[in-house]
């Protein structure tokens, strides 16, 4: 499968002005950056319900699925709150264009199989799960809150990705070359969740935030050990991919915000 490449685009997504203070601006776009990553892995993991190899891992990843929309919710609410514009969790997730969305480029890749489907959900996981031991100190009481909840959530999201890359791995040759090569395609996808810059900076002064950039080596050790036991080689990139931070997606992304948009965006204002 070849690697999707990222969509052109002109200028970086961030909450419009709208009275809110330059302070709670930068609080709503990193509660934004860190809800859409939970809201689009959701909304990825759900659409392979029915697809798994068995029975269980429907449950499994649906269970997973709504653990990340639970923490996508709060935190949207809040950046809503934050931002000043009236816009509430719901309208912020499907009311958005794709280049205000500022989740990372790993979590929109789309699932060739079920091997990408569970490295995809080991890096993402091991990286989020590092994240949230750490936030569960912000300065944002949601975003703690959300954060002490969501380490519980995570170390088992974790275990459940571990462990079939540990099955697959070091199971068949047929499994072990796809996780291989699921490794291999997702591998530049990984840079851009310890990326930091100006924003993430200044909240971190702040205690709202942490850098990520700090969370690599912690990030690389718990890799490493999992390819080892499952006889698998660490991948090598020759590029890599970024860009979902300032609102820049890669191509399936476009087709996945459509499929997740597309009820509310065709009965606006509908209630159940």
């Amino acid at each position: 499968m070849s690697t999707p490449t990222p969509v052109a685009s002109s200028a970086p997504a961030a909450p419009a002005a709208g009275g809110e203070s330059a302070a709670d601006a930068a609080v709503a776009t990193y509660l934004l950056r860190l809800a859409d990553d939970a809201l689009v892995l959701g909304q990825r993991l759900g659409a392979q319900l029915t697809r798994a190899p068995q029975l269980e891992e429907d449950v499994a990843l649906a269970n997973i699925a709504l653990d990340l929309l639970g923490q996508a919710q709060p935190l949207l609410a809040r950046a809503g709150q934050l931002e000043g514009r009236g816009r509430d969790e719901d309208a912020l997730a499907f009311t958005r264009d794709e280049r205000e969305f500022l989740n990372c480029q790993l979590v929109e890749q789309p699932d060739g199989d079920f091997a990408e489907t569970v490295v995809r959900q080991l890096f993402f996981s091991t990286y989020q799960l590092l994240l949230l031991q750490r936030l569960v100190d912000s300065a944002d009481e949601v975003l703690a809150g959300v954060a002490a909840k969501g380490v519980k959530e995570v170390a088992y999201h974790r275990d459940h990705a571990v462990q079939w890359v540990l099955r697959l791995g070091d199971g068949t040759e047929e499994s072990h070359r796809r996780v291989q090569a699921a490794l291999q395609r997702l591998w530049p996808f990984v840079g851009e969740l310890f990326e930091t810059d100006d924003l993430v900076r200044d909240l971190v002064e702040r205690g709202v935030a942490t850098d990520p950039a700090q969370l690599r080596a912690a990030w690389d050790a718990d890799i490493d050990a999992v390819l080892t036991e499952a006889t698998l080689q660490r991948p090598t990139a020759r590029r890599t991919a970024t860009g979902g931070r300032r609102g820049e997606h890669t191509e399936c992304f476009g087709y996945l915000l459509a499929e997740m948009q597309h009820l509310h965006r065709s009965h606006p204002g509908a209630t159940w």
